[in-house]
């Protein structure tokens, strides 16, 4: 079974229901209140690992009870813990999620110990590298830490999906050399300077990053699907219409199942078309992780 190494963020979630985002001064009463699992890194290493992929996860923790509780649940999860750190006098990341009765969220996150995951870690856990047959790795970490993951995997031939989440402009020695990239309409605006509200903008945004090294471009556009650009076709997997509760993790499914896909042999428009089915499948149940779909559900 082919290897996926995801490397990022592991954070907890918590979450509250309210009518409506609140504006900046503005006060809501809110409803059900609940804790999740979460991070980027954990909810893409789970996604993974649910979708028929053999993960290993590396991450940082801090020793704290939130911590503790997320190592015991990625084990749960048949996920390899062992590249997770743990660091004392550093607390474990948390999100504050506000969901909307429309299903959007607005979130803000206190990185904790994801702020400490250092080169330093991945050069110690080397061996992870080379047991790999494709990295996973977003931007809730520090980005020389993502530097140094690329690089290392390029050093071995290894395959990197990039997920440029959250939305922040790239240096090209990162987008370089990319075998995917998977940014949404905000994340691939970021890095272009085009706005991407459809499938032609989203497709002028793909070009800029395959000018800028990028092997192949996946933007992901909600509830109109996701698009693929590379070098020899264009391909956009349209989503299905579905009641949304959560669009929480939604992306954090899409890339978890597609690069399981992609490591399984799967062509690109079929590992698409399958992530695409799972993330429909995740906004119509609240949370994160709770909403992450098994092979059988897919």
């Amino acid at each position: 079974m082919a290897l996926i190494l995801v490397i990022g963020s592991s954070n907890t979630d918590m979450v509250l229901r309210v009518a409506e985002i609140p504006r900046p001064g503005q006060t809501i009463s809110g409803g059900e209140f609940q804790t999740f699992g979460g991070g980027k890194g954990a909810n893409q290493a789970i996604a993974a690992r649910r979708a028929g992929g053999n993960v290993s996860f590396i991450a940082a923790i801090g020793d704290d009870d939130l911590g503790r509780g997320a190592i015991g649940s990625f084990a749960a999860e048949g996920i390899d813990v062992s590249g997770i750190e743990v660091l004392s006098g550093t607390p474990s990341g948390v999100a504050f999620i506000f969901v909307s009765d429309a299903g959007e969220n607005c979130i803000g996150v206190a990185p904790g110990a994801n702020a400490c995951l250092s080169s330093d870690t991945l050069l110690n856990q080397a061996h992870s590298f080379d047991n790999a047959d494709l990295l996973l790795i977003q931007l809730e970490t520090p980005l020389e830490t993502v530097r140094t993951a690329i690089e290392m995997a390029a050093k071995r031939q290894l395959r990197v999906v990039l997920n440029p989440a959250p939305a922040a402009a790239l240096p090209d020695d990162i987008l370089e050399g990319l075998f995917c990239i998977t940014p949404n309409e905000s994340e691939a605006e970021a890095l272009t300077g085009i706005a991407v509200n459809d499938v032609a903008s989203a497709t002028v945004a793909a070009d800029r990053l395959l000018q800028c090294g990028v092997e192949n471009v996946v933007v992901t556009l909600g509830s109109q699907g996701a698009l693929l650009k590379n070098s020899s076709e264009t391909f956009m997997q349209a989503a299905e219409s579905v009641t949304v509760i959560d669009t929480t993790g939604a992306g954090d499914t899409f890339n978890g199942v597609f690069t399981t896909m992609v490591a399984k042999g799967h062509a690109l428009p079929q590992a698409i078309e399958i992530a695409v089915r799972a993330a429909s499948l995740s906004v119509q149940t609240a949370g994160a992780i709770a909403s992450i779909p098994t092979l059988d559900d897919q």
